[in-house]
């Protein structure tokens, strides 16, 4: 479905990102890899990806705080393959602690990687994407770019500005063949929430099964965590001829939690 289109997915070394970066290579995407993590397990991550679905793969050490190296990682994708035709921003930090408690370094740190970075990834894209006349943009935000939860300040806010970032992108490309949406997921098990899972355990003195329990029923009214599968087939989806009019938009996959 996707063969001969070549993508980026940044923080694709783990959890959604990974996800995302299976599902585009099944179908036929070639791949830039990006995030941190042990350089054996990527590259046999990545080595597994070229083997398993015949497509070709790339890795970008990107730092997402710096917008030179992030154009670079486009400018990789383009020598690459030729084009960059499909963008994933999915790079993500998370830190809670009460608004007034909230440490400026934390702040700034989380606005960075989960918000700025979409924005310099975006303009890094975008003129390789108008030439081509195709493009396909996918911001990875958050049940939480659409309804907010005590003690996440920087972490609803930077979603917050995710979909905004995509709505106006998505009008700036309206016409040119390029869209600009927002996938918003609800709970999934990825390392970054089992640290969250870990620490209400910890904190509350109860099993990391409780914790998870907890965690789930408290926003999530189907009490299953979404997939990263899940989410990787929703943002092929959007790559498709049968989302070409699909721009501007927040899709929440959350199991109803902003439904309520």
């Amino acid at each position: 479905m996707l063969n001969g289109l070549n993508a980026i997915v940044t923080g694709s070394t783990s959890g959604i990102g990974l996800g995302i970066a299976k599902m585009l290579a099944a179908k036929g995407a070639n791949l830039v890899l990006n995030g941190f993590g042990d350089a054996e397990a990527i590259e046999q991550e990545r080595a597994g990806l070229e083997a398993d679905y015949g497509i070709k793969a790339v890795y970008s050490s990107a730092d997402m705080t710096k917008p030179d190296e992030i154009a670079a990682m486009v400018d990789l994708c383009v020598s690459s393959f030729g084009t960059v035709d499909i963008l994933v921003n999915n790079a993500g930090i998370q830190h809670t602690a009460p608004v007034e408690d909230f440490p400026a370094e934390k702040w700034h740190a989380i606005l960075a990687i989960n918000l700025s970075s979409a924005f310099f990834s975006i303009q890094a894209a975008l003129p390789h994407m108008r030439q081509k006349g195709f493009g396909r943009i996918i911001n990875i935000g958050s049940a939480h770019g659409l309804v907010a939860s005590a003690h996440k300040v920087a972490y609803v806010a930077a979603k917050h500005g995710v979909v905004g970032i995509s709505k106006v992108v998505a009008l700036e490309t309206a016409g040119t063949g390029i869209t600009c949406n927002t996938i918003c997921p609800g709970w999934v098990h990825t390392p970054l929430v089992q640290k969250q899972i870990e620490a209400m355990a910890s904190e509350q003195g109860i099993s990391i099964e409780e914790a998870s329990d907890k965690l789930l029923c408290a926003k999530q009214p189907s009490g299953q965590f979404v997939t990263p599968e899940q989410i990787g087939e929703l943002a092929a989806f959007l790559c498709s001829p049968a989302a070409a009019q699909i721009t501007g938009i927040a899709l929440p996959i959350d199991g109803g939690w902003t439904a309520q």
